[in-house]
């Protein structure tokens, strides 16, 4: 009687050709079962990373509207900065003009004020010196016209032997057009003579006509205001 020596061996080890085929077969799904297995690890390591990277976008989403509001807040200052640049030139434009206007008026009235100073302290002792000064003092047909009377004046001062001093009670500027202003100038004057060593202080009312020259100013006019 032949033996099967194949079906023999395998009861030894304690199985059947069916069995073995199982076995097989069981490994084979254990296989598939990994690599399935495998690709379900993959698939939840990609989902907790998406997992983890949602809270950095959203913290992104919320650093975004952050970063805007210093830009503005930037912005806000540089256009504050300008704005307060501005402000401070355009301050100091009119600081400058506002002092160079004071210091045109300063000008017009020492000029006026000293002018009807000279024309109203004249002393017989030294008559010529103090015509001098009204000439110094004064410009264009003003200047010419006391020029002219400059001798005669000096000569009926000298033979009367007049004294007169005047001072500046008020000043101001009446009108101003460009270089030239006119200004009314109030002064006193005492007047003595030979005929009258003593007189009372009178009022003189004087528009005085001056234009600038250089740094100073100069008597271009006189009359008299009742």
């Amino acid at each position: 009687m032949a033996v099967d020596v194949g079906a023999s061996r395998a009861e030894l080890i304690g199985g059947s050709p069916l069995a073995a085929d199982a076995t097989g077969s069981s490994a084979e799904v254990d296989e598939n079962t990994g690599e399935h297995c495998g690709d379900a690890q993959e698939s939840v390591a990609a989902e907790s990373i998406a997992t983890d990277a949602a809270p950095e976008d959203g913290e992104m989403g919320r650093k975004a509207p952050l970063f805007s509001g210093v830009r503005g807040v930037l912005f806000a200052g540089v256009i504050a900065l300008l704005l307060a640049g501005v402000l401070t030139g355009w301050l100091g434009w009119r600081t400058y003009q506002s002092e160079q206007t004071e210091r045109l008026h300063n000008i017009f009235l020492q000029a006026a004020s000293q002018g009807a100073l000279n024309l109203t302290t004249i002393d017989f002792a030294h008559a010529d010196a103090d015509i001098q000064r009204v000439l110094d003092g004064s410009m264009g047909t003003f200047y010419d016209d006391f020029q002219q009377r400059a001798a005669a004046f000096e000569d009926v001062v000298k033979k009367t032997q007049s004294k007169t001093e005047g001072t500046v009670t008020s000043a101001g500027i009446e009108s101003i057009s460009g270089d030239s202003a006119r200004v009314l100038v109030a002064v006193s004057v005492k007047t003595s003579n030979l005929a009258a060593p003593q007189q009372h202080p009178r009022l003189w009312r004087m528009r005085i006509d001056v234009q600038r020259v250089g740094d100073r100013a100069k008597v271009t006019n006189v009359g008299f205001v009742a």
